[in-house]
């Protein structure tokens, strides 16, 4: 799904989806060949979480946090929960 599709689907500007992924706020997006977003179900999943988190109040920062911490790896579950939970 390129990024205007799920602009759509999300109701979220595409610039705003580009800025999630520049700060961090979701992984790096699937890409084609040419460099091209392709956002996978995987990348729509986040997009979503994303969204969620902003709607409940997280702040940037944090959603950012968690990222980090998800891309390092399982061993860092309970951090990300007890960053939740906080």
């Amino acid at each position: 799904m390129n990024i205007a599709e799920v602009s759509k689907l999300y109701d979220i500007s595409q610039d705003t989806l580009r800025s999630y992924e520049q700060i961090g706020m979701i992984p790096p997006v699937t890409r084609t060949e040419g460099g091209k977003r392709d956002y996978q179900e995987e990348d729509l999943r986040w997009v979503e979480l994303v969204k969620c988190m902003r709607r409940v109040g997280l702040p940037v920062k944090s959603i950012v946090e968690y990222v980090t911490l998800y891309m390092e790896g399982d061993q860092t579950i309970p951090d990300r929960l007890e960053l939740l939970q906080e």
